[in-house]
């Protein structure tokens, strides 16, 4: 069988310097639903047809296939006709034309995506979390002649390395376009009901999430200003402590290390997962290296679970709540210096900047009652430190 030579696509006019522009860097940003990530696979999957490819796909952190565009590609490659042209296994994709898609997340595999050769193409998925040091060792490693690096992204913080490098200092061999909902022909009635509701409830996060406008920092933010994300060498002689929340239905576990130093306090682990059974726990409390040795405390709602876990040869408490206990602890928390947290504890930054204080529908007053959402990690945290938190109800 021989690779297709002509192959019909119905691509949005937004979308054709994609396929017209001849540049090292093809940047693709803007809010949910634009089809971006589907334009670049269809985009993708096309070329490596017409032509032998070696394309790499990548992100910052993958943990898993799942986590990996190989679903959407092979969506794609079904949605054209052309899974007859196609070899696709759990972890690879190949052709009949010898190219082949190759999934890896560049935090853990950065040095053996160095040592690839005849890269062709590369896709940065979700490029707003590729850390500085990942984008620097990957774009000199992308050098196969006429090789293309494809970025997409939602915008998130201007300081983010791909903002910095894509949009405010655009290369002069760069295409970059920004494209949203409104630009996608086949934008889904579902998402269109999303949209709606958004933008009834909250402005700034519909510019945010719809619109493709840096994440605004609402004076609501628990922990505006309290925190800052990089990376850290862990203290040799450090004081751990550990905190869990338990989850439930759809909330997740959640397993926080940290110590203080310097009046900093420093997040330097987290495992958070949903829909863990019972009888997994231990596996995914070993998951921090520490988390048999030193003592943790736990959400008290869940005793069984405390003294499950105390069976398994943990030392784990129970973290006591009263009347104001997460506020008291909320304060804490504020109190010092600056919180660090490291880059590999996605979670826990996501919820820091996501934990706000309610706000009045009808005035938009900031009210001293935190939201319960956007909290485990946090909820963790605290009671990592609660023999640190002073009680106030006695």
């Amino acid at each position: 069988m021989k690779p297709k030579k002509h192959i019909d696509i119905n691509c949005p006019a937004v979308f054709r310097g994609l396929w017209e522009n001849k540049c090292r860097y093809k940047v693709l940003y803007g809010g949910r639903g634009s089809g971006k990530t589907h334009q670049v696979a269809e985009y993708l999957v096309v070329n490596s047809l017409l032509q032998k490819e070696k394309i790499l796909c990548t992100r910052e952190i993958q943990r898993s296939i799942k986590e990996s565009v190989h679903a959407v590609l092979v969506s794609k490659i079904n949605a054209l006709g052309l899974d007859k042209y196609f070899t696709v296994t759990e972890n690879k994709i190949s052709n009949i034309a010898g190219s082949e898609f190759i999934f890896a997340g560049l935090r853990m595999n950065i040095d053996s995506i160095k040592s690839i050769e005849g890269i062709s193409k590369c896709w940065i998925e979700e490029a707003q979390s590729v850390s500085r040091k990942s984008l620097d060792i990957l774009r000199p490693t992308i050098r196969a002649k006429d090789s293309e690096i494809i970025i997409t992204f939602n915008p998130e913080r201007e300081q983010d390395p791909v903002w910095q490098d894509f949009i405010i200092n655009t290369p002069d061999s760069a295409y970059v376009q920004k494209v949203n909902y409104y630009d996608n022909p086949f934008f889904p009635d579902d998402l269109e009901k999303e949209r709606k509701e958004c933008f009834d409830k909250n402005q700034d996060d519909y510019k945010w999430i719809w619109l493709g406008e840096l994440r605004k920092i609402s004076d609501a933010q628990i922990f505006k200003n309290i925190f800052e994300v990089r990376e850290f060498e862990t203290l040799e002689n450090a004081r751990f402590f550990h905190g869990a929340d338990w989850g439930y239905a759809n909330d997740p576990t959640a397993l926080i290390r940290c110590y203080i130093h310097e009046g900093c306090l420093y997040i330097d682990q987290e495992v958070c997962e949903l829909h863990v059974e019972l009888d997994d726990l231990p596996k995914l409390f070993n998951r921090i290296t520490t988390a048999k040795k030193w003592p943790t405390y736990g959400d008290s709602a869940r005793p069984d679970i405390i003294k499950y876990m105390q069976r398994k040869g943990y030392h784990i408490r129970k973290a006591d709540k009263w009347s104001g206990s997460i506020e008291q602890g909320i304060g804490y928390i504020r109190n010092f210096e600056k919180v660090i947290i490291h880059p590999r504890c996605e979670n826990t930054i996501d919820e820091f900047k996501k934990y706000s204080w309610k706000q009045d529908r009808n005035t938009n007053e900031i009210l001293p009652v935190p939201e319960d959402k956007f909290n485990h990690c946090i909820d963790a945290l605290r009671y990592a430190l609660y023999k640190k938190i002073k009680r106030t109800d006695k």
